[in-house]
């Protein structure tokens, strides 16, 4: 073992390395018999690609990327199905132009819906000889000059440059929608819809109409959902009735027609970020196939009529909401602390989960892989913080006695998610080096039941904040970090928290700020996109009310507080926290002569996926540390900090 300072131990988890596993497989689907799904591809422009399961290979050459725009964040963008005695037939949403096509194994994909539209969640109709789906259509120049409705695509192409052959499935009813679910004998749809300022997590109604015969939704009824109730998913069982996810007892359960399946205080759902997340999945024989939780989660199967639930055996603690079933076998998304996400089968029939696609290949010796520990700190008022500590690790280096190691926190996004405990290299790429990563799920975070989500009601910048400082804090108070070398880190909504940590506080040495929001009376009143546009009235509340709040929680009317230095990184393409967000802060900053970087990337939206744009973050952030915290870190290419 040999003795080298914190932050200068040699590592083979470089940025490309990590960047070359980005991301995980998702939307996963069975057609007839075969399990397909969708990958990342960060060193192919970012691209997602479909892949069908008999081969495990990609059946979508490039630049064809497998993804949707509706709500920006998008929603299941294909489906699949077999005609009778015949070959596969697919449609998907291509992320260039947002056209629906239609895919048949060794044919070029052919378009079916008009440029100038965006689709989401489809279901096909074979029978029909349609897609029924999410239209989501712009009306104006603006981000909230937008409609979205159930529609029907015809599979013939009809509609390929002729609008007018879309058919509409129902009236503006709702400002957001998630897919139609028909029942078994095609009588009924059920789907889910919200309005403004609702999010999804704070209340759906579960809507219910009847097919009829001219194909259009009649008699559409509320029976189930409101304001205060949350309902993430719904599906019809095989015998008629509606099983649907709600939090009305304060914890997302499992209802069928309105009655609790498996009272628990864990959640059998979580936030509906993208149209057409699947927890549950109902299965010919009854049996409903759950993922579950509090914090962590595990795929279960659930017997509807006694309530047992028994979970599937297996390596994985993480399940992504991606499930699908067909007869007896459940297919989903599973991941763990040693494993990245593979695409698993369980037959419940005999017990037996597998690996089916993406099997988790060691890139490097595990020996150098993160080592986390879930915990549970006290935060201010004796509030609980959950957080996963991955200290500083290495087979083969150790620190000279006596020296504490830096930590960088790291605020996930959302705010409304959670930061999962699974094998992330990019966590690696620090602590494998020598800098211990803290992984905080501040109040606010999903995955602990309604109370503990709705503490960032109207405390976005509050309760976040004094959270990620608490855990921080307590790490250095206890003698695992280093006081004087602590960081903060985050993308998007953890960037916020980043950059609201270094404006009201002295916790921190440094931080890296990731297109983030900035200056809230601006993003929340036309900056962003449609979908949260209303966000900021749950989380700071409405701003013709107290618009004094939005001017002291912004970090960038308190630049002038500002003191340790930052990194600052941002996507050119982002329209949900674009970059007027970041010009505006370093505005405010000019005179100040605090240390920084501000670095772009053309092409990258919301979220970086190409696997040049993560490597030059990564090794730009390594570089702040090193700096700031005194560190010798070799092969990093030199970080400029201009004041």
């Amino acid at each position: 073992m040999e003795t080298k300072p914190y932050g200068s131990w040699p590592s083979p988890i470089d940025a490309a390395l990590a960047a070359a596993h980005d991301g995980s497989p998702d939307w996963v689907g069975f057609v007839g018999d075969e399990t397909w799904w969708t990958e990342p591809r960060p060193r192919e422009g970012g691209r997602r690609t479909l892949v069908r399961g008999s081969t495990r290979e990609s059946v979508l050459p490039a630049p064809w990327n497998v993804r949707s725009r509706v709500i920006e964040y998008g929603g299941q963008p294909w489906a699949g199905a077999v005609p009778a005695g015949g070959e596969p037939l697919l449609v998907f949403v291509h992320f260039d132009d947002q056209r629906l096509y239609r895919y048949e194994p060794g044919a070029e994909p052919r378009p079916l819906t008009p440029p100038g539209l965006r689709w989401a969640d489809p279901r096909l109709l074979l029978d029909r000889g349609e897609v029924w789906c999410v239209l989501e259509e712009f009306t104006g120049d603006g981000p909230g000059d937008v409609r979205r409705v159930l529609a029907a695509v015809p599979l013939d192409g009809s509609a390929a440059e002729d609008r007018a052959a879309v058919r509409e499935l129902t009236g503006e009813r709702h400002r957001f929608v998630t897919g139609p679910r028909l029942s078994h004998d095609g009588r009924r749809a059920a789907w889910l819809a919200w309005d403004h300022p609702r999010m999804p997590w704070d209340g759906t109604e579960l809507l219910v109409g009847e097919v009829g015969d001219d194909g259009v939704l009649h008699e559409v009824r509320t029976v189930a959902g409101g304001p205060e109730e949350s309902i993430a998913q719904v599906e019809w069982s095989k015998d008629g009735r509606l099983l649907y996810a709600s939090d009305r007892s304060g914890w997302w359960n499992l209802y069928r027609d309105g009655t609790p399946l498996c009272p628990r205080e864990e959640e059998f759902a979580g936030p509906l970020w993208r149209l057409g997340q699947r927890w549950f999945a109902p299965l010919d024989n009854g049996l409903i196939a759950v993922v579950h939780g509090r914090g962590a989660t595990a795929l279960g199967i659930l017997d509807p009529e006694s309530g047992e639930l028994v979970d599937a055996a297996g390596h994985w603690t993480e399940f992504a909401p991606t499930l699908a079933a067909h007869g007896t076998r459940v297919a989903g998304v599973g991941a763990g602390p040693r494993t990245a996400g593979e695409v698993i089968e369980l037959d419940t029939a005999s017990g037996r989960a597998r690996v089916v696609g993406t099997p988790h290949r060691d890139p490097v010796d595990p020996a150098y892989y993160p080592e986390p520990r879930a915990r549970t700190f006290t935060g201010p008022d004796g509030r609980e913080v959950h957080a996963h500590i991955y200290p500083p690790h290495h087979p083969g280096h150790t620190a000279p006695d006596g020296e504490l190691p830096p930590y960088v926190v790291w605020a996930h996004g959302g705010p409304t998610s959670r930061a999962s405990l699974v094998l992330d290299l990019a966590i690696g790429y620090f602590t494998s080096r020598g800098i211990g990563v803290a992984e905080v799920n501040y109040g606010g975070s999903t995955g602990y039941g309604r109370e503990y989500r709705n503490r960032l009601r109207e405390q976005w910048g509050v309760v976040d904040v004094e959270d990620c400082a608490a855990v921080a804090l307590a790490l250095a108070e206890e003698g695992t970090a280093d006081r004087a070398r602590l960081a903060i880190r985050g993308g998007s909504a953890g960037g916020w928290t980043a950059a609201a940590s270094l404006t009201s506080t002295d916790v921190y040495a440094c931080g890296t700020i990731a297109y983030p929001v900035l200056d809230l009376t601006t993003w929340g009143s036309g900056e962003t996109h449609d979908f949260e546009s209303r966000y900021l009235e749950s989380l700071i509340g409405p701003l013709a009310e107290v618009p004094e709040r939005y001017l002291e929680r912004s970090p960038s009317e308190h630049a002038d507080r500002l003191a340790a230095p930052f990194l600052l990184l941002q996507g050119l393409d982002d329209v949900i926290c674009p970059p007027a967000q970041c010009e505006r802060f370093l505005a405010h900053l000019d005179g100040r002569r605090v240390p920084h970087a501000y670095l772009t990337f053309a092409g990258e939206g919301h979220g970086f996926r190409r696997a040049e744009t993560m490597v030059r973050a990564l090794e730009a952030e390594l570089a702040l540390y090193a700096q700031v915290f005194g560190l010798t870190v070799p092969g990093i290419p030199e970080l400029e900090l201009v004041k």
